[in-house]
């Protein structure tokens, strides 16, 4: 029998933020942010209801296998969808292997908040101490400066001589190159955030 490890998606809030595991009621909020064609121009573009549907269904079923996969990102005081942040444990083929991925998506209007970092730093912090991870990576695809800039607040290091050319695209497409970065535990405890 497989083990269901849904504890490892505790609810957690920050000053400004809930995170917690998903919802079939986050379809909605899912949905309208992954049809902004801004904010899914480094995801290959705008999804339809269906596709977003789809993508939900896969979301709740990692969540069940490993007990997180991506939280959602509320706001405290309305609880409107923000988007996505957290932990997400990576089995594909790239070159740190497969571990434990931190990532984010977050709607377009609350870009430039600080919302990323501030939902990043609470879940390295829990996977760093609860989960007793070593490290984590993050990937951006290239040309994704946003991304990257939040990895580098975050204390995390550009794994120079890692990029990648995603398994799922042929090489010359404009999102094939992946830039590698990562934190250990004792850098992130170093770094005072």
């Amino acid at each position: 029998m497989e083990e269901v490890l849904l504890d490892k998606c505790p609810r957690v809030e920050t000053e400004r933020l809930v995170l917690r595991r998903w919802e079939e009621r986050d379809l909605e909020g899912l949905t309208e942010m992954c049809g902004h064609l801004e904010v899914m121009a480094f995801f290959g573009g705008a999804e339809a209801p269906a596709e977003v549907e789809r993508m939900l269904d896969r979301i709740l079923a990692r969540q069940y296998k490993y007990g997180y996969c991506f939280p959602v990102v509320e706001d405290k005081q309305t609880a409107q969808f923000l988007g996505f942040c957290g932990l997400n444990y990576q089995e594909t083929d790239i070159p740190s292997g497969p571990g434990v991925e931190i990532g984010w998506r977050l709607k377009r209007e609350v870009w430039g908040e600080g919302i990323a970092t501030e939902a990043a730093v609470s879940w390295l912090g829990f996977g760093f101490k609860t989960l007793k991870l070593r490290e984590v990576f993050a990937i951006a695809v290239e040309g994704n400066r946003r991304s990257e800039n939040t990895m580098k607040r975050l204390g995390m290091t550009y794994c120079e001589g890692d990029d990648f050319i995603d398994s799922g695209l042929d090489a010359g497409d404009p999102l094939a190159k992946n830039f590698l970065y990562k934190i250990t535990y004792e850098q992130f405890w170093g770094t005072g955030l």
